[in-house]
């Protein structure tokens, strides 16, 4: 079987039922007909997967919105993750969902990265949904945006998870030194990663691992490097992925977000995550 191949999947969804104010999708609702194209996008996409078995393929779905309240989607995730080759199956979601479908997936190659969102959840509910990830064994990540006026929460949160939960914190940098030495600290107490976050990486003209083992696709198929480079180096139902994929530099001055930077290969992120990159789970807190 060939090299695995990690797939970064963002259909057309965009629909939210969260309200974040960073968020420019946040209460965006969808017409049937625009949840009806996404479907069918996505359909198509688990037919590709299911197709090309000749080497090992690790998805995580990065929706605009939030995508497990569409049944779609955690259908897609119970196929996935009993498709032999399909070594990992991961969804970027902010938890709201019920969690009963779980109980129909391969749990060996199924895992979610979930987010906190204390303006529009109560601690007690999302933990309480943690929980029952807790019990059903289900492997999972938590993080949230650090933002100043929730570091009581953030804290908070950490007490009350299982020890073993990796809790990450994305760094808000969209104000330039918005944290004082004294948060940084207390967030790295937290996340041990965080200052790898709050920076953003100078990568131009630096190898990456994105367009080699990791690509973005599309609802269409059109093929990235990553969600952060627009141009398109080929469609996934149309082209010959031995000859799309290839080492590359990347084109960017820097790179800020988590499922960008971790593909830098001079980060050395690989070991660190090992195969539990796209779930955004380190391996020194697995138990």
């Amino acid at each position: 079987m060939g090299q695995r191949l990690n797939i970064l999947y963002r259909g057309p969804l965009s629909s939210c039922n969260y309200r974040c104010h960073y968020c420019p999708f946040a209460k965006k609702h969808e017409t049937a007909a625009e949840l009806r194209v996404d479907r069918e996008c996505l359909d198509r996409f688990v037919d590709w997967v299911a197709a090309n078995d000749q080497r090992e393929v690790g998805v995580l779905f990065t929706p605009w919105g939030e995508a497990l309240t569409r049944r779609w989607y955690r259908d897609a995730m119970v196929g996935l993750s009993h498709m032999q080759h399909v070594v990992r199956v991961a969804v970027q979601t902010n938890l709201s969902a019920p969690l009963q479908w779980l109980d129909k997936a391969e749990r060996k190659a199924l895992a979610l990265w979930c987010t906190y969102h204390p303006d529009e959840v109560s601690r007690a509910d999302f933990v309480a949904q943690c929980r029952q990830l807790d019990a059903m064994k289900i492997r999972y990540s938590v993080g949230t945006v650090g933002l100043k006026e929730h570091r009581d929460e953030i804290v908070a949160l950490r007490a009350e998870l299982d020890r073993n939960v990796y809790l990450w914190i994305n760094a808000f940098k969209r104000e330039a030194n918005y944290y004082d030495s004294g948060l940084i600290e207390q967030f790295t107490g937290i996340d041990p990663l965080f200052p790898v976050n709050n920076f953003r990486h100078p990568s131009d003209g630096k190898p990456c691992n994105t367009g080699h083992t990791t690509i973005s696709v599309d609802g269409d198929g059109s093929i990235r490097r990553c969600h952060f480079i627009k141009s398109i180096i080929g469609n996934l139902y149309v082209d010959d992925l031995n000859q799309v994929l290839k080492p590359r530099l990347c084109t960017n001055a820097t790179c800020g977000c988590h499922i960008g930077y971790v593909h830098l290969k001079e980060l050395k992120m690989d070991a660190v995550f090992g195969d539990s990159i796209l779930e955004r789970i380190p391996l020194d807190t697995e138990s």
